[in-house]
């Protein structure tokens, strides 16, 4: 009987046993289990941060005190980690493969537009009359800023923008003849307070000058500097650049807000539509700087009820009128 009892003694006390084996284990699994958790967040922070370190010494180290291109495709360019933004990237490979061409501005001619782009607040509005050779140029040298291109060729225009989607183009049709040229600055004048005024929204308007078919919301931009570069200006059934010279002029002056001057570049200002139009619309009083083929002008806004295009002519018409009577 004794050897029986003892023997059920033991078996009661088993269990008991196994039990607390097991709760032992679990504790010290947990144990480990959290010791190993703690590990490796510690492990990943401390690889994100030196990661993060590492990628803000190489940013600095590539871009250098001062610059404003990242190193990673930052400040608008190119994706994936390129170096330099796509439109400069564009400009390089534009003219390294045509660098023989003759149609292109002289370094003479570059300079001035590219002194005004440097020098105007960020973000700069640029309006560019024609799709040219420098065409990427303004693009890249206005690269924190805006710029539009018209061009009179809608084919061109589209194959452009196809080939680089950064350019924002539009194409105009002109309705005007380069042979035209007296007549149509004539009726301009005729109708300087009606449909021809020299302060107004284009478009709205009927003026045979001026350019109302745009994109609205060219329109609505304040441009800082307009670059005249087309249409073509050969010939006297071309359609010549007197609507993009009185129209640049009307912008310049019904600006709302912004600079209230307007920098307006004329190309080929030696030719005879070109200089008569810059000096009726653009006036004399304005031009700052003149060689051989670019006139630069700069156009100040003005007053709603303004009825003049140039302050100096009607002064000295006053003059002319007065003395005679």
């Amino acid at each position: 009987m004794k050897n029986s009892n003892s023997n059920t003694k033991l078996i009661l006390l088993h269990p008991y046993i196994q039990k607390q084996g097991s709760s032992s284990r679990l504790w010290l699994l947990a144990f480990i289990s959290f010791f190993t958790i703690a590990f490796l967040l510690t492990l990943i922070y401390t690889r994100e941060s030196v990661s993060g370190r590492t990628t803000a010494a190489v940013r600095r180290t590539v871009r250098g005190p001062g610059s404003s291109v990242s190193a990673f495709g930052g400040g608008g360019g190119g994706g994936g980690g390129a170096l330099l933004p796509t439109t400069v990237i564009n400009t390089l490979l534009h003219y390294a493969s045509r660098s023989n061409d003759s149609f292109h501005m002289t370094y003479a001619e570059l300079k001035p537009i590219s002194d005004v782009l440097r020098k105007c607040s960020s973000p700069c509005n640029f309006l560019v009359f024609g799709l040219t050779q420098e065409t990427l140029l303004w693009k890249a040298l206005n690269h924190n800023g805006r710029t539009v291109f018209i061009d009179e060729n809608r084919y061109y225009a589209a194959y452009f923008e196809e080939l680089h989607p950064e350019i924002d183009a539009y194409d105009v049709q002109y309705t005007t003849k380069a042979s035209e040229t007296r007549e149509l600055i004539a009726s301009a004048k005729a109708q300087i307070r009606n449909e021809c005024r020299p302060v107004q929204n284009l478009l709205f308007s009927d003026c045979k000058l001026g350019i109302n078919d745009l994109p609205n919301h060219v329109y609505e931009v304040d441009w800082d500097l307009i670059l005249i570069d087309g249409p073509r200006g050969e010939g006297d059934e071309g359609p010549g650049r007197m609507q993009p010279i009185f129209t640049s002029g009307v912008l310049a002056r019904s600006k709302k807000g912004g600079n209230p001057k307007t920098h307006i570049f004329v190309h080929d200002y030696y030719r005879d539509v070109e200089k008569m139009s810059g000096d009726e619309f653009l006036c004399k009083e304005n031009l700052v700087e003149l060689n051989e083929v670019l006139a630069h002008f700069v156009v100040e806004r003005m007053e709603e009820n303004s009825y003049q295009y140039c302050r100096n002519k009607n002064i000295n018409t006053s003059r002319k009128a007065s003395s005679s009577s």
